[in-house]
Order: C-alpha cells, then structure tokens, then sequence
C-alpha cells in the first residue's frame, strides 16, 4: 500500500487499518460493524489501545476491499461505541470523518495492519456559484422525492437542513441502490462540486429506472388484477345464470346451452383473422342475458363458422390421363370442356411440383361457363367434372334468383338471416376447394332487393375471390381455389361485365351419331333400371335408337330422347304385365309406331314432293339459332293483287327490329338490281308484298334471314321453286352482299337434323367450319358465297321446272 513512485506525498497520521469487503463507508456516515470478524476486531483493539495513550477517541481507518484489492482512498472513522448489536453479538459504532489518501504501510501495536495517510483537504468556494446553488437543489428535490417513495418523511427534512457541498453529497452513501463501485467512485472523487453532480446523476438514473420498473409492474399487476377480476365475475355470472334458472324451472343442462363457445373456438382449426373476430363474438355472449335475442343470433353466427371448413382441402387427382377416361366414359361428345379441364390439371399439377400453388395470394382456380341448349349435359357435366379432379361437388341453383342477399347473405341484423349460397355451397362440400355448378346462371333476375350478378362479379372474378366477404359472416373467405362452373341457355341473357369474368365454353349441341351412342351408352341403361327391366330382357337396336333420334324426336340436347325411350321402356313393362308380350324383346325400326306412335318430324325430303313447304315459289328455308339451340327457318313470300291490295310491304311472325329491317333491305335490293337478275321487278311497285315465318307464336330476331328472305322474294318473282335441299343462313346488303353472321355449328347441326344435304353461309363463315363435327361436314355439301347472286344460282331450281307465279297469297 506504498504511495505511487513520483507522487510526493506528507503523511501525517498513523492509522489501523479497517477493511470492508465489498462496503464503502463515506464521511459523515455513522455504520455498525460486527466484531466477530477478526480483521475488523484487530483494527478495533489496535485503535482502542493507540486512544488509551493519547486519551481520545479510537480512530480507525475504514477501507474499502473489492476482490481482495484495497482502494487508494479510505476514510477516518472514530469508534463512538463498542457494545452489542441487536442480534447479541458483539459489535461497534463507527463514525466517518474526512478522506484519507493512503500511503505506505508502517508498524504499529495489536494485530492490525497500521498505514500512514495523509488527510484530503476539500475547498469549497464561498459563497458559492450559481450553478452550484442550483445543483444543491437539483440534488435535494431528487432526494427528496425517492425518499418520499420510500416513505421516509423524517430523513427528508434532516437533507433538506444539510447546507454544507460536500457532506450532501457524502450523504447518498446511505442510498441502498448504489452499487460498490458507485459508492467507491463517490469516495475517491475528492472536488465536493464533481461528487455532488456525480451523486446527483446517480439518483436521477435510479429514479429513471425506477420510474419504468413501477410502469412495468403497474401493467402486469393491472392484468393480473383485470384477469382476477373477469375470472370472479364470470364465476359470480354463472351463479346468477343458474339462481335464474332454477327459478325459471330450467334443468341444469341448460347452463351449459352455449357448449362452452370459447372452448369450441380456441380448439378449432381457424385462420388468425376468423379466431379473432370468433373470439370477440364469445365475449359478447357471455355478457348477454340468456332472454336477450342478441345471444340466439350470435350462437347461430359462431355455429356457422365453426362448421365452415376453414383449412379443409382435397388433394387433386393428378392422374391426367385417369381424368380424360373418366370424362370420355361418363359423357359423349363435348371435346371443348374435357380439353379445358384436361389442361386445367395439368397447368395445377406442374405448378404443384414448382411450388407455385400460391402466387400473390391467390390460388389457382378456375372459372368456365358452359353456354349451350338445353339438354346438351351442362350440368351433369359439372359432377363428371369434380369426379375426374378428386374434387367434391356442389350444385347452386340460380334460376330464378332476384335477392343480391341470396349471393352475398343478408345481414345479421335481420331475423332469420342466413350466409349467402356460396358460402353455404362451401360448407356443404366440406372443403376451401369444390367444384360449385352455378346453374342456370343466365335465368338470374333483379329488382328492388337488388340484382344477384352484380354480387357475382366479385365471387367470378379471379383476381378478387380470394378475399370474397359475405354480408352474414363478415369475415374474408378465400374462393381462388374453387373451380366455378356455370352454366346457361342464352350467353346474350348474361350481364357483358359478369361474362367478362368468365371463360366461355359453348356446346352447340349433339349430331345424331352421338345421340345414338349417347342413348345406348348412357339414357338406355339408366331408363332400364328405373322401369325394372334389364339388358338381357329388352335390346334396342341400333336401327331404331337412330330412328327414335332423327324423327321422333329433333333437339339439340337428349332429354326428350330420353324421355322417348322410357315411354318406349314403361310401355314394354306394362305389355309383359299384362301378357301382351314375351320376354325377351327386341325393338326394331318397324315396332316403334306400335309403341311410342308415329313420328313427329320427318325431313323434308322424305315427305311427297306435292307435300313439302317449298313446293310453291317464294318459301325458303333458313337456319336460325333459338334458346333450344339451331333450327331451321322457313320464309313464306307472296304478292298481292294490284288491284284489291294495297302496295308496301307486310311482315308477319312476331319479328324484331333487326328482321323488318332485313326485309326492307331485301325488297330494295331486287327493285334496284332485280333487272340485272332478269326479274320482273315492275312487279314490286304496284303490288302489295308479304313476307311471313311460320310459328307466329314465336318471337325472332337478327340479321342472319337476310338472303332466306332475299331467295323467297325471287323464287316468287321469277317463279322459279327452292331447292328442298338446300337451307341458307347470312345477311344481306343493299349491295347484295352477304355479310357473316353467328352460330354457324348450331345451325349446320340443325341442318343435318332435318335432313337437309346443301347448306349456304357467308364465305367469311368459313373458318367455323373447323368447329363442326367431321361426321356432319361429310354428309352436308357446304358452300360459302359472298354475293346473292350466287346464292340464288345455287338455291332456285333451273326454270324449266319452275311453276307459275301465284296472284295472290
């Protein structure tokens, strides 16, 4: 403990060394110590013996000893008393005096260890500075606000009476906060000013940190004491429930009439923003009374979206050669929609191998609209479809749908309010990935309650179904991953916005051939089993499934086909009852008349020649697209007596706009070039003509009778018949042009379903050609023209056969 070399020093006591491990005793500071430590009580007896000589007080010098190394600057205490300390073991008082820096160290008597040390003399400005002052009270407003804390009123007025710099800051030796380096900077710093700011700055940052630990404990103890305080109110709830259903005569069973919601909630398999929004309806439960309306709409609510398959989904059958099997075996015909989904598989599957089932949080789903005739297979379609992905299936009823809260769901603010049907159609698949039929999605209506396809927009469109919110849920339900199919009669019936979203797949519907092996494969069988009867005792042949297909019934889909052989089936069933009829049985040709009646459509060229519609000048045939798909069209024209009727033209036939208009064009088109086709077109201008189609009862429209009307009018004027064979499809010019029109497959397929052989379309049509079976083109010799010209030279029979013009209608 010798002084540092080149420090000169003059020592001018002689002290016993006090150690203290791991205290620090500052001046000014009174502190008891135990005498049963041997260094301490050697020091003490050191010092009591050095007194008795020179009858003062025992002096002592307290040092602090940190990791068995002694500080350079120590402390002079006197020993006010020896005595014993509360706990009985011998102990003494010791005060602090003043610093001392510590030197060499000397002998002295007893068994301590004796230094010399020189006294510190600390200089105070008087009287002191500005900063000073207010330092002091800096100082003694953070002492006195921790002691205030702590309680201790008394000891702050004995700080606040301390005057003196340096004994302030010695003062915060008492402080229990600081730590031993803290106490030990205290002590060694020697400027009373520079301990004074050294003391203060470490009672600013205990109050600091204290301040942030009392904020931290108030919150825990808040939700300690929050979470202690809802646990006894639900208990005190509980009781209050039971004491009022006891009164009421309830049984204890109803209690527990919500099966504990929170539980159901907190168990189930839910994404983060629906646990959230679950758990808040939870809490509204249980602080609604059990005769509040309230309770009974919030259990209806989380019932629901705890049967909604949140997280459910079916893997993907990603067999693509099993799916085009499945599809091929379960449905004839409809080559488009087997593609579609046949490349939809695929297009999943590789991207299930790249790990890009997900992309910008949308997933991969599919939305098609199969547009087409009735009885083409559109919906049943739909199963075929989910069968062939592993997908489950759900069908959605759309006809006839007026209320936007059918799509969307109503509000729960109303009385018996429900989720909308794509939510229901989700919940009754059990899985985030069905495969939903919208049925009938062109039938959809609107009115006062709204309209239904606005809502759909959002539920068809790709690139927003992930997020789709229904109005009774509430919560965001991810649609991408379903594959929607809809289907419809009439694509123009569909909203243009809500057919943008969707991706048009027309069937046109079946030639005969395929109804033949539609009828065999699939409507025999079912209809077999349905009137008790099976294969080995009924066998249609072939024959006959043509004949029932070609004149019995003309569609474009199959129902009545269907219908025909079941009738065909119930009569053969009912015969064998009452023993008409031996079993086994095969229907030919020859015995339908006997069992389902004559034929009701026989073409054209097999009825008598003197029979037919175009035996006369001025009837056409045309093909027209309706509802029901393609069908043929007949125009009927004649010319009124000069002389009882009046001139101008006279349509009939319930006709649009778009129809008149052609007519006109077609009338003034042979008055103007008529001459040039050797027609009496003086004719014309003097007498009355009249156009007319057949089924009067029926509405039409569109500009694809142009050249029909066209050839009428010029069979009639030049008197030259129509072919019966040939039926015609195009709109006119006043030029004579003939201009393209639409549903070329629709017709042509209704042109072979009549039996007719020559077929007239715009050459601009002849691209749709490619979309027509093979196995019509073959049977039907197709010409494409671009002026009526030709399509007159090719449609009117030569005129050595031509027959005279009648006078009047």
């Amino acid at each position: 403990m010798a002084a540092e070399s080149g420090e000169s020093m003059e020592f001018t006591l002689v002290l016993p060394v006090l150690p203290l491990d791991g205290e620090v005793v500052l001046p000014g500071m009174v502190v008891p110590l135990d005498l049963s430590d041997a260094e301490i009580r050697a020091a003490v007896e050191a010092a009591q013996s050095a007194a008795r000589a020179e009858s003062g007080k025992p002096k002592v010098l307290l040092v602090p000893r940190i990791d068995g190394t002694y500080a350079k600057t120590g402390v002079l205490g006197t020993v006010e008393q020896v005595g014993r300390l509360a706990d009985g073991d011998p102990g003494a008082l010791v005060k602090g005096r003043h610093r001392v820096r510590i030197g060499a160290g000397t002998t002295g008597p007893g068994a301590a260890l004796w230094v010399e040390g020189a006294r510190v003399e600390e200089t105070v400005p008087e009287p002191l500075p500005g900063q000073v002052t207010d330092l002091v009270k800096e100082y003694k407003a953070l002492a006195t606000t921790w002691l205030r804390k702590r309680g201790a009123w008394q000891v702050v007025d004995r700080v606040q009476a301390i005057d003196d710099v340096s004994a302030l800051a010695d003062n915060s030796g008492y402080s229990p906060f600081l730590t031993t380096d803290q106490k030990t900077e205290l002590l060694e710093t020697t400027d009373p000013v520079a301990r004074l700011r050294l003391a203060a700055q470490q009672l600013r940052d205990h109050l600091a940190e204290q301040d942030v630990a009392e904020t931290i404990a108030k919150d825990v103890q808040e939700g300690v004491d929050k979470q202690q305080r809802e646990f006894l109110l639900r208990r005190q709830l509980e009781a209050v429930r039971k004491e009022l259903r006891e009164l009421n005569g309830d049984g204890p069973d109803a209690a527990e009439e919500s099966d504990d919601y929170r539980a159901r909630v907190e168990a189930a398999d839910l994404p983060e923003h629906v646990r959230g929004a679950a758990l808040k309806e939870v809490e509204k439960l249980e602080r609604s009374s059990d005769q509040s309306p309230e309770g009974s709409w919030i259990r209806t609510w989380l019932d629901t979206v705890l049967e909604m398959p949140w997280n459910e989904r079916t893997e993907d059958a990603y067999d693509i050669q099993g799916a085009k099997e499945i599809l091929d075996a379960e449905h004839a015909g409809l080559d488009d929609v087997k593609a579609r989904i046949t490349e939809y598989l695929a297009v999943r599957k590789r991207r299930g191998e790249r790990g890009l089932g997900v992309i910008g949080g949308r997933r991969g789903g599919a939305v098609l609209a199969l547009v087409g005739p009735p009885g083409v297979g559109k919906t049943s379609l739909g199963e075929s479809v989910a069968h062939a992905m592993g997908r489950k299936f759900v069908r959605v009823a759309l006809g006839g749908v007026r209320d936007e809260a059918e799509i969307r769901g109503h509000r729960r603010t109303y009385v018996g309010a429900l989720p909308g049907r794509i939510v229901r159609a989700v919940k009754e698949a059990g899985s985030m990935n069905p495969v939903v039929l919208l049925d009938e999605i062109d039938k959809v209506g609107s009115d006062f309650r709204g309209d239904p396809a606005a809502a759909l927009l959002e539920v068809l469109d790709p690139a927003q179904n992930h997020t789709f919110r229904d109005h009774y849920l509430e919560v965001e339900l991810d649609l991408s991953d379903v594959v929607f199919l809809a289907t419809a009669n009439v694509l123009e019936a569909i909203p243009e916005a809500l057919a943008d979203r969707m991706e048009i797949v027309r069937l046109d519907g079946y030639t005969e051939d395929e109804k033949v092996v539609i009828a065999r494969d699939h409507l025999l069988p079912r209809q077999l089993e349905r009137a008790g009867l099976t294969g080995d005792e009924v066998t249609l042949e072939e024959g006959a499934l043509r004949k029932l297909a070609g004149e019995y019934t003309r569609e474009a889909g199959v129902r009545t086909l269907e219908r025909t052989v079941a009738r065909l089936l119930r009569k053969v069933a009912a015969q064998h009852e009452l023993g008409e009829r031996e079993l086994p049985f095969t229907v030919r040709e020859d015995d339908l008349r006997a069992l389902v009646g004559r034929p009701h459509h026989v073409p054209e060229s097999a009825q008598d020649p003197a029979e037919r519609r175009t035996a006369v000048p001025g009837v056409a045939t045309g093909l027209a697209v309706t509802g029901a798909g393609g069908d043929v069209l007949y125009v009927e024209a004649s010319l009124a007596d000069p002389e009882t009727g009046a001139a101008g033209l006279t349509l009939t036939g319930q006709l649009g706009d778009v129809m008149k208009e052609s007519a006109q064009i077609a009338l003034s088109f042979l008055r103007s070039r008529g001459a040039e086709l050797e027609l009496p077109v003086a004719d014309l201008k003097d007498r009355g003509v009249h156009i007319h189609f057949p089924a009067g009862a029926v509405p039409k429209d569109g500009p694809s009778a142009g050249i029909t009307m066209t050839t009428a009018l010029a069979s009639l004027l030049s008197g030259r018949l129509v072919r019966t064979d040939v039926a015609m499809t195009g709109e006119v010019s006043l030029t004579g042009r003939v201009l393209p029109i639409g549903g070329v497959k629709q017709k042509l397929l209704a042109a072979h379903r009549a039996g007719v052989t020559t077929v007239i379309i715009p050459k601009r049509n002849e691209a749709d050609l490619d979309d027509v079976p093979a196995e019509v083109l073959e049977k039907l010799d197709v010409h494409a023209v671009t002026d009526v010209r030709q399509v007159l030279e090719l449609a009117l029979a030569p005129a050595a056969t031509a027959a005279e013009v009648p006078v009047a209608a």
